[in-house]
């Protein structure tokens, strides 16, 4: 661990020396296609560079900040598009912005309906903790799918605490408000509500900007095959970008029941769009959103259950995932117990 964090440290050094270039040449190219032939070294080292790591968490990391997300932001930038663009005030907010999963929150209203108060984040954290010490000690009585369920629980609450947490310590350090990551996707009413509006937005953004956007204005006037087609192109590469990153974490041949989980929701969200846009019908009637809830809910979570589960749990991941997320725990605790004896001492 303590090399693979040595290894972590360099990583991230070499990262900030890469954006620190694309703050600073890129932008003095007048030509779009030399300034992306510009960022397309560092690309390369990003997308290299989650392979220098066997523990899933420091992989995770960069697999999912630079290589899924630093990326596509800097290729949109050479073409003078995305979060990047225009070029932010300064470059310590330029590292943060191509770095992170993060966002400017543009009138941060307080009063919003989904601003939730901080006790609810903080349950969340509860439910994570009671996950790792308490319920996965009894898994071996647990029903697999139950299991399966649960795998999910935790690859959710841990993806929000960790983002909420930088999200936090980002915008203490720029100054600013951010958007948040997620928005409560067990709220979500329609796979559009639970794609487009609450679970992780940023990746939501991009993949609007970079792919469904060309597609759909591909000519002067498209029409709803260009939207249907837009839709499942989106999904299409989010599954086969969610392939990489299982290829990072495992290091085996692609099965692609990852990208079927995402081709069969960007049928079913395509074909949801289109209804609610064709069909009057549905226009004036209006589902209880408990209901809309339960079935939306239902669905995400049957088919991770029957696509997007199984494989990684095949390869050992979550295992790995949850003796990782322990031995930190007992890390920290040893290092608290050790300021503490520190302190007694002292006094």
């Amino acid at each position: 661990m303590e090399e693979e964090l040595k290894i972590f440290i360099q990583v991230w050094v070499s990262a900030i020396i890469s954006v620190t270039y694309c703050y600073y040449l890129p932008p003095k190219i007048k030509t779009s296609i030399l300034r992306l032939l510009s960022v397309l070294p560092v690309c390369a080292l990003f997308l290299a560079l989650p392979m220098f790591f066997s523990t899933v968490h420091f992989s995770f990391t960069i697999a999912f900040f630079l290589s899924g997300l630093a990326v596509p932001k800097l290729i949109l930038f050479a073409l003078e598009k995305g979060p990047l663009f225009p070029l932010p005030p300064n470059l310590l907010h330029f590292i943060c912005f191509a770095c992170f999963p993060i966002k400017f929150q543009i009138n941060p209203n307080p009063g919003n309906p989904n601003h939730f108060p901080k006790w609810v984040f903080a349950l969340k954290v509860f439910i994570f903790g009671a996950l790792l010490l308490q319920v996965y000690d009894y898994k071996q009585f647990l029903p697999p799918n139950f299991l399966m369920g649960l795998y999910a629980l935790h690859i959710y609450l841990e993806l929000e605490i960790s983002l909420t947490l930088i999200k936090f310590l980002v915008s203490i350090t720029l100054g600013c408000d951010l958007e948040p990551q997620f928005n409560e996707p067990y709220l979500a009413t329609s796979l559009y509500d639970f794609w487009g509006h609450r679970w992780n937005l940023m990746v939501s953004k991009i993949l609007w900007l970079a792919v469904y956007l060309p597609i759909r204005k591909w000519r002067a006037k498209s029409s709803e095959w260009d939207r249907f087609l837009a839709i499942f192109a989106t999904f299409l590469v989010s599954g086969v970008a969610h392939e990489i990153l299982y290829f990072y974490l495992t290091l085996e041949k692609p099965t692609w029941e990852v990208t079927w989980f995402f081709v069969l929701h960007g049928f079913c969200m395509a074909a949801e769009v289109a209804v609610k846009r064709k069909t009057k019908l549905v226009q004036r009637w209006q589902v209880n959103p408990a209901v809309s809830r339960l079935l939306t809910v239902g669905f995400v979570f049957v088919t991770g259950v029957w696509l997007f589960s199984p494989q990684p749990i095949r390869h050992g991941l979550m295992e790995r995932f949850i003796n990782e997320d322990l031995f930190l725990i007992d890390f920290f605790n040893r290092k608290l117990f050790i300021l503490l004896g520190l302190f007694t001492s002292i006094g």
